[in-house]
């Protein structure tokens, strides 16, 4: 049995590689902007980043009947409002101006499907897999960034295509300055919540660790 990882994040993938694994990985390709319209503008921020984990789930399960398949959604919430992956150095700049000196909160959804029965906070696939889906969330304060860090930041590339404008794991993680909840979370995969979805498969850790690819 392998783990697959729905996902081209190389954070992600980062964060199973340290925790011992090392997953196959087959990167969803789903329409975001699509499915976010389609949860409407009432949606609660969790049930969005939830939809979104499904649909990139659904994408890539099929192709794996016998494997546990890992897919994820991050965003960051801060004054009501999720924020998604900023794409350019402008927005960059924009966001961490709304940002810098603010708590907000970190949302990664998880989709766990494996083989097995339905899990406590799961459903059934509908082909005898077992599907979880948790939203993990992680309270983060930014730092009161000065405008020439901002800049050079945005300017690196490094956030452009990260959650919330920020990694924690690399630059951006001279701007955070605090953090409540799992650090993995904020990263772009709980390895907590991961771990709690495998043991309610009835599946153990360890079988994982230094797994490597054979496709």
């Amino acid at each position: 049995m392998r783990l697959v990882l729905a996902s081209g994040s190389p954070s992600r993938r980062a964060i199973l590689r340290g925790a011992g694994v090392e997953p196959l990985v087959h990167p969803a390709d789903v329409d975001e902007d699509a499915i976010r319209a389609a949860c409407g503008p009432d949606a609660a921020p969790e049930d969005v980043v939830a939809a979104l984990a499904r649909a990139k789930s659904q994408a890539v399960a099929a192709s794996y009947p016998e494997d546990v398949v890992i897919a994820c959604d991050s965003m960051l919430l801060i004054d009501g409002e999720l924020m998604g992956k900023p794409h350019t150095v402008e927005a960059t700049v924009q966001r961490w101006r709304q940002q810098a000196g603010r708590e907000a909160e970190l949302l990664t959804a998880h989709c766990i499907g494996g083989p097995g029965g339905e899990g406590r906070e799961g459903r059934a696939g509908g082909d005898g897999r077992a599907v979880i889906e948790r939203v993990a969330r992680t309270r983060l304060r930014f730092a009161q960034a000065h405008e020439e860090d901002i800049l050079a930041y945005a300017r690196t590339g490094e956030p452009l295509e990260c959650a919330g404008a920020f990694t924690l794991e690399a630059l951006g993680g001279w701007f955070v300055d605090r953090i409540e909840g799992d650090p993995s979370n904020v990263i772009g995969l709980s390895l907590p919540t991961v771990r709690a979805a495998l043991y309610e498969m009835g599946l153990d850790v360890h079988p994982f660790w230094n797994l490597a690819s054979t496709d």
